[in-house]
């Protein structure tokens, strides 16, 4: 699924996504870090691997989208 970085604390390895539907979504180190990127700035173009559904919907990697 593709996404937009909306937000990422270098420190905590942690951030946000807007999806493309615009709804936001939390990630953790876990799925930034399994995607082997060592930043990330809002506004990028990332694609999202997402499990589970409604409230426990999480992201399980996050990796740049390439063209």
């Amino acid at each position: 699924m593709q996404a937009t970085a909306y937000t990422f604390d270098d420190a905590s390895r942690t951030g946000s996504v807007l999806l493309d539907d615009g709804t936001p979504l939390d990630f953790g180190a876990a799925a930034f870090e399994a995607g082997g990127l060592r930043l990330l700035r809002p506004g990028q173009r990332v694609r999202v691997d997402v499990e589970g559904e409604d409230e426990k919907r999480r992201i399980t990697l996050v990796t740049l989208h390439t063209w």
